[in-house]
């Protein structure tokens, strides 16, 4: 078997845009092209680098997924701020292992399956928007819940969380989907955080501060 493998049909383009950007990029376009057509050179400019500014917020570069056998991968690119055992959690029976990845602003927004598995359940939840890296942001922050079954019945929650600027969270997965590990899920405008809460059997292959990347870096594997 490859060591690797696409998750998602590659894209015919040099510079993958996830579609969710579509609307703050033609807008930023549409204002930049009336403040030409007025003569204001300045504001002009000023929105023209603000909509290249959001084309990069929104990319969505393609990714080969590691194929290896009990690999998880991470649903994030960002840092790693935990990373550890939970004896309790809000989503998962019983113990569990806890990686959090916290996004800013320049890194990739789109999140992916951090195994493959069917979605059982996707649960959201209105609520506040404190700084994404602050503990409690965990729980009272806005935040979408995706419940994963593995083919061993062993299950994966992947909880995209709201922040500070970031106000809008995306999920296009559905409740009975099946998805790939690496596939993307959904995305989150505007950096935030990626809580992933994985079987306690699993040993985490990553620690707090590291830096990883959605599909591509392994963040533990099961024993």
């Amino acid at each position: 078997m490859d060591p690797f493998a696409w998750s998602d049909k590659p894209r015919n383009t040099a510079f993958p845009i996830a579609s969710a950007g579509y609307p703050f990029i033609f807008a930023a376009a549409f204002t930049t092209a009336i403040f030409s057509l007025l003569g204001f050179k300045m504001l002009a400019l000023t929105a023209l680098l603000m909509t290249f500014a959001i084309c990069f917020f929104f990319r969505d570069p393609d990714r080969v997924i590691p194929t290896e056998a009990g690999a998880f991968v991470s649903p994030a690119d960002g840092k790693v701020i935990k990373a550890k055992r939970l004896e309790k959690n809000p989503y998962l029976d019983g113990p569990c292992m806890q990686v959090s990845i916290f996004m800013t602003v320049f890194n990739v927004h789109v999140n992916r399956a951090s195994c493959e598995g069917t979605i059982e359940k996707t649960a959201y939840q209105p609520g506040t928007f404190f700084s994404a890296n602050l503990d409690k942001a965990q729980t009272r922050n806005e935040h979408n819940a995706v419940f994963l079954k593995m083919e061993n019945d062993k299950e994966v929650c992947i909880v995209q969380i709201a922040g500070l600027i970031a106000r809008r969270i995306i999920c296009w997965a559905n409740k009975g989907e099946k998805l790939k590990k690496g596939q993307r899920f959904g995305l989150i405008c505007f950096g935030s955080r990626l809580d992933v809460y994985l079987p306690v059997d699993v040993v985490l292959n990553v620690s707090v501060g590291e830096k990883v990347k959605a599909g591509t870096s392994i963040i533990g594997y099961l024993k």
